[in-house]
């Protein structure tokens, strides 16, 4: 018999803030840009290997919904970090992601975010046709640290 994940009730948390206006689809998404580990091999098929620090960094694109309270939270946290850079507090995060087997039982995948700053200015556009991507606002956000975990 194979093995069944069920995936649900998912969580983001930033500092504390559960956020809840979320659109459609994917309305996160955490990427590692960089190698944790980076190589050389030499005469005689001698190799070096060493531990990249740049490859605990992340990513993340975050979506939310145009003008709501988790936008306006978000856009004044940027202003904040605009308006006077030194003395921005830097964001943390927690995305929970809930993983049941299909027996009752649920693990927990966890990235916990830290260090975390604005990238990107977020972009818009005008649209006549029914384009529902409009009502979307996307952050950009880089965090130093982001370790992934599986809990029960």
């Amino acid at each position: 018999m194979g093995t069944a994940t069920l995936v649900g009730n998912d969580t983001i948390n930033f500092g504390g803030r559960i956020l809840s206006d979320l659109p459609k689809g994917d309305v996160l998404t955490i990427t590692y840009s960089d190698d944790l580990i980076s190589s050389a091999v030499g005469k005689n098929g001698n190799v070096i290997y060493s531990f990249n620090e740049s490859g605990r960094q992340t990513e993340m694109e975050l979506k939310l919904l145009k003008g709501s309270a988790d936008d306006k939270y978000f856009q004044g946290l940027l202003a904040r970090m605009m308006n006077d850079f030194p003395s921005f507090v830097l964001l943390d995060a927690e995305c929970i992601k809930r993983l049941g087997d299909g027996k009752g039982n649920v693990t927990r995948e966890i990235y916990t975010m830290s260090n975390g700053v604005f990238t990107k200015n977020p972009e818009t556009k005008v649209n006549t046709e029914g384009d529902t991507e409009q009502a979307i606002t996307v952050y950009h956000i880089k965090f130093s640290n982001s370790p992934r975990s599986i809990a029960l």
